[in-house]
């Protein structure tokens, strides 16, 4: 089985998506194009939950708050870091990165981090979230339904 149809077997896969306000050039285009692979893998919008925060360093409590609903099957986080003249960008990185960790660690779904973009600069970020580097987003709802395929599976 290729990994296309895997990923589409669970299209009634239920998705709540957390996305980041700050660097909303970037995260629109994040949260674009993973509505539109989602939607494109069969999951229909009615299943998607979009929840806005206004950072990344807040997108585990609110990725958290989705999860002890008990209605996702998966959780995408979408943010972008973009590191700037202080060492602010090291302890968001770092703290955004820990929480949604332990939070797909220890939570009863996966909670996919690759869409929060954390980058030197302006340009790499446009060019992750739908420029020449693809967009980590469309990959983040790719991750999530593999990863709930996976929870799934019956490894006996």
């Amino acid at each position: 089985m290729n990994n296309q149809q895997t990923l589409t077997q669970k299209s009634t896969a239920k998705i709540g998506i957390v996305v980041a306000d700050f660097n909303e050039i970037v995260t629109s285009r994040l949260l674009e194009g993973t509505l539109s692979e989602l939607n494109h893998l069969g999951i229909q919008t009615k299943d998607i939950k979009v929840v806005h925060v206004p950072g990344a360093f807040e997108l585990p409590r609110a990725a958290k708050r989705l999860m002890e609903t008990e209605l996702f099957d998966g959780i995408i986080a979408l943010g972008a870091v973009i590191r700037g003249e202080t060492s602010h960008y090291d302890y968001v990185c770092a703290e955004t990165a820990k929480g949604l960790a332990e939070l797909s660690l220890q939570g009863a779904n996966p909670v996919m981090f690759g869409g929060v973009l954390t980058t030197d600069n302006i340009e790499q970020a446009l060019n992750r979230s739908g420029g020449k580097g693809g967009n980590k987003g469309r990959d983040c709802a790719q991750g999530v339904l593999q990863m709930i395929n996976l929870d799934r599976r019956d490894f006996s």
